[in-house]
């Protein structure tokens, strides 16, 4: 792929592979949130950057699915939000649910310096479970590439499911899609190593309203850029 900065992301290394991953997101579409109704964890998290940042600030929705909860929250909070998909369903029906955002049809990898899809720069970032899409060798040029997008001292919050899996196939609301994970201390490790001050951390136990989708637990950090 083409130009990243010298010694920085190494996305030139990388050969991303997305197969399957949208057209099964694209194919539960609404059904994602009737099966995961309840999200205290997200809410609460974007409820700290709604805190912790002035009205009419520009925050990037990185994996936005369906709009909801995440980009309607700090839509309503006065917020100027702009969402990013790989699912062209999830897109059109965060359009659908929040009117008043703008919401892309993009990869990761397209906002990483030199990419295609440049959005400018963020106050703040949410990504909350979009990074476990990646394999985990992509995840630290990911949160690199986060970095890049946000201001200086700019906020992230981040959440992702504690396992120690890698780019490993599981059933998914009668599709099948890849994931990874990190168990709790190489999570914080890798955040920290790609330039996150980790301000506060949490974790919650979550059984999704889903016979194939089994209880875990969902870490999320609250995080401020270094530098």
């Amino acid at each position: 792929m083409s130009s990243s900065l010298p010694g920085e992301l190494g996305y030139e290394d990388a050969v991303p592979d997305r197969t399957g991953q949208a057209e099964a997101f694209d194919a539960i579409g609404d059904h994602y949130d009737e099966a995961f109704p309840h999200k205290e964890g997200q809410v609460a998290a974007t409820e700290w950057l709604v805190d912790s940042l002035p009205a009419g600030s520009r925050v990037l929705d990185l994996g936005c699915g369906t709009g909801l909860p995440t980009a309607r929250q700090l839509a309503e909070a006065g917020f100027e939000v702009t969402g990013v998909d790989l699912s062209g369903g999830m897109v059109a029906l965060a359009r659908e649910h929040v009117p008043g955002g703008t919401f892309h049809q993009a990869d990761i990898a397209d906002l990483r310096p030199g990419g295609p899809c440049d959005l400018g720069r963020f106050d703040a970032v949410a990504a909350f479970f979009s990074l476990l899409m990646l394999p985990r060798a992509e995840i630290p040029l990911a949160l690199r590439t986060v970095r890049h997008l946000l201001l200086p001292d700019g906020l992230f919050v981040l959440s992702m499911v504690e396992a120690d899996v890698d780019d490993f196939s599981i059933p998914f609301l009668g599709k099948t899609i890849r994931v990874s994970g990190y168990l709790r201390d190489e999570l914080r490790e890798t955040v920290e190593a790609t330039g996150f001050e980790i301000v506060e951390e949490a974790s919650y136990t979550y059984a999704p309203a889903s016979a194939d989708v089994p209880p875990e637990v969902q870490i999320f950090l609250r995080c401020r850029r270094r530098g």
